[in-house]
């Protein structure tokens, strides 16, 4: 934990509400504020998973919903300095102000995807998806859903490719032929501990 960190704790914790929390229940704000947070960075949206979550701990305590709500709202604000929907407005807002060079990064993010499928440890389309967008999310300060679709327009306009399709051909021929060799091998590792123990 960084010093940064250990201050926003201190900051929320000696806040309006922070201070009205027993220590387990400042934790769990705490720790659902991280949540929400990567909801956020993962899809520019909030509402459900704070309906959701809010609902779960108020049911856990001695509050209603809404006063859940208001616990998580305002120990995010401490932790992060601005509210969920501020948070949410400027990614949208960085989105479609996006800076001359997204397309060529976005392009760049979208051609490492099939290396990262055919060499060293192999992964499957979505993962390799998942990684990209999330690095080019953080590059550009986007949601990952929207460095994701700017991938996927910039590899369609310049290199003539679907994403999605070209990542799956990929996983076909490099991933899968890798995955179905372990697969076969711990059948067989476990089929001859098998014979060992009956023998």
């Amino acid at each position: 934990m960084t010093q940064n960190d250990q201050m926003r704790i201190a900051e929320a914790r000696h806040s309006f509400t922070g201070k009205s929390l027993s220590d387990s229940q400042f934790d769990e704000s705490w720790a659902l504020t991280e949540i929400i947070h990567r909801g956020i960075r993962k899809s520019g949206s909030f509402y459900e998973k704070l309906g959701d979550y809010s609902h779960a701990f108020a049911r856990a305590e001695n509050f209603d919903q809404i006063k859940g709500k208001v616990i998580i709202r305002d120990i995010f604000k401490a932790r992060y300095g601005q509210t969920m929907n501020e948070m949410r407005e400027g990614i949208l807002e960085r989105e479609a102000n996006l800076p001359e060079e997204a397309k060529t990064l976005a392009l760049d993010h979208a051609r490492q995807i099939e290396p990262m499928i055919r060499d060293g440890e192999t992964m499957p389309f979505y993962r390799a998806y998942d990684h990209s967008g999330h690095a080019l999310s953080q590059t550009l300060n986007i949601s990952e859903t929207g460095a994701k679709e700017l991938m996927k327009t910039v590899s369609r306009d310049v290199d003539g490719l679907d994403l999605y399709e070209h990542g799956k051909e990929a996983e076909k021929k490099y991933h899968t032929p890798v995955r179905e060799a372990e697969r076969a091998a711990r059948q067989a590792s476990r089929s001859q501990t098998r014979t060992r123990s009956r023998a």
